[in-house]
């Protein structure tokens, strides 16, 4: 799927944003209609109003490359309730923080950025398109998230058909690659095809070769297996059963009579917060902490209380894999702009996104998606300078300098999908109480 996408005349204004300034004007609302929707005008009528409006926020800007004035405003969908709900204030907190370096730094094309607009995924697809919906119509210029790979497959043609640029810093299915998205997703958390092979290699270091994989029945359950299973038998170990569930089961009596069957050497456990009822009727089956592996869906602090109330230190000895960054600089910071706050998961993945979509629009000279997304890929190439903050970056442009930005998640390098090329992992345990990373891996989609 190319991922670049089919650029108007920068001098022009867009098509996108001429209807809606016409629409805008005629009914006296903020409401949006999509680039590829016709307003139901007569020819004269329209070209009346766009005689008298420019395209943009109102301020004679031209839709191409002189924004200097029009904000930039980004729309965020997360879950602020159900299962992922843990998810959330890493990813708000992070992409207000990102906001707030930008403004300190003057603003993309020296306007500064609004609030953010929000909307709550809530793992539930249609009420995340009804967020996604209310975004556009919100006119927003980017869209962060969603947090899960299964409501970005909701949401995505809703965003990317009104060609907003959509970026998400926690979608890690490998079916998001392929999406129609016109060339209007991308993502800083690397595919599951990445991750799989990290935890396979942990499992192989600790000369467990007999291993049971167990994964939610969904895109990300699927995708995160294959890759696991993949890279286990490319290390010679035997994978002794593939097992999925259904995430809404309150029972997972057959998913654990299967794995006692097999007797394994180790466990892969592939879920979400259900995940921490699996890992309790698994330890209650026999299976040791050491022999169980899990996902960044069961990456928090608080898994030991849910899985045991009475017992948080079942949980010990479980080894965990997720995207991270070995950046204390960067947790400082957004502990510093945000003291409650008690994880950080993909937020320095969300944080990239901000940054990356303000530095793409800095290279366009343009607030405009459908001018801007050209930009996203070349402003982390490798051949350009190496940067690492919004302002540092920005300046490098401003100089006429190509860019290679290094994310406060490691080097991005978007290829021509919109996925990131390299990624850091952390690996993560429990011991006693206690929650914490053990260890970096680096990994590249070259190796």
């Amino acid at each position: 799927m190319p991922h670049i996408a089919d650029l108007q005349d920068a001098s022009a204004p867009s098509a996108r944003c001429g209807t809606q300034d016409v629409h805008r004007r005629l009914n006296g609302v903020t409401t949006i209609m999509a680039s590829k929707k016709v307003l139901g005008l007569t020819a004269a009528t329209a070209a009346l109003v766009l005689g008298l409006t420019a395209c943009g926020n109102g301020d004679g800007g031209d839709g191409g490359g002189d924004s200097a004035g029009e904000e930039f405003t980004y729309g965020i969908i997360y879950p602020q309730t159900g299962a992922l709900a843990f998810l959330g204030p890493p990813q708000i907190a992070a992409a207000e923080y990102a906001i707030s370096e930008i403004n300190d730094a003057g603003g993309i094309l020296g306007t500064e950025v609004p609030a953010i607009v929000e909307g709550d995924e809530a793992g539930d697809g249609a009420q995340a398109n009804e967020a996604a919906n209310s975004l556009v119509n919100s006119d927003v210029n980017a869209v962060i998230g969603a947090a899960a790979s299964g409501m970005t497959q909701a949401i995505y043609d809703t965003i990317t058909g009104s060609e907003i640029v959509q970026c998400s810093g926690s979608n890690t299915a490998p079916d998001l690659t392929d999406i129609d998205d016109g060339g209007y997703f991308f993502r800083t958390a690397p595919s599951d095809l990445m991750s799989g092979p990290v935890m396979a290699r942990q499992i192989v270091e600790k000369n467990q070769l007999s291993v049971a994989i167990v994964a939610r029945a969904d895109d990300y359950g699927n995708g995160y297996m294959q890759a696991v299973q993949d890279e286990l038998e490319a290390l010679g170990a035997e994978v002794v059963l593939t097992e999925t569930y259904d995430p809404d089961a309150t029972n997972f009596d057959s998913v654990v009579n299967a794995v006692s069957g097999e007797e394994p050497e180790a466990v892969a456990l592939i879920s979400f917060e259900e995940g921490a009822q699996v890992i309790a009727e698994l330890l209650e089956s026999g299976v040791e902490g050491d022999q169980l592996y899990i996902t960044d869906g069961l990456n928090s602090p608080e898994l030991g209380s849910t899985v045991n109330e009475d017992d948080p230190s079942i949980v010990d000895g479980i080894t965990g894999v997720a995207p991270g960054a070995d950046n204390p600089e960067f947790n400082e910071g957004l502990r510093e702009f945000e003291p409650d706050l008690d994880a950080f998961q993909f937020s320095p993945q969300v944080f990239d996104c901000v940054t990356a979509i303000a530095l793409a629009a800095e290279s366009a000279e343009s607030v405009d998606p459908s001018v801007y997304v050209e930009h996203l890929p070349e402003i982390s190439r490798p051949e350009g300078t190496e940067c690492s903050s919004f302002e540092e970056c920005r300046d490098l442009l401003a100089d006429g300098e190509d860019i290679d930005f290094q994310g406060t998640s490691g080097n991005i390098d978007f290829d021509d999908n919109g996925d990131p090329t390299a990624a850091t992992f952390e690996i993560f345990g429990f011991d006693g109480e206690t929650h914490g990373v053990t260890a970096y891996e680096e990994y590249s989609a070259d190796e």
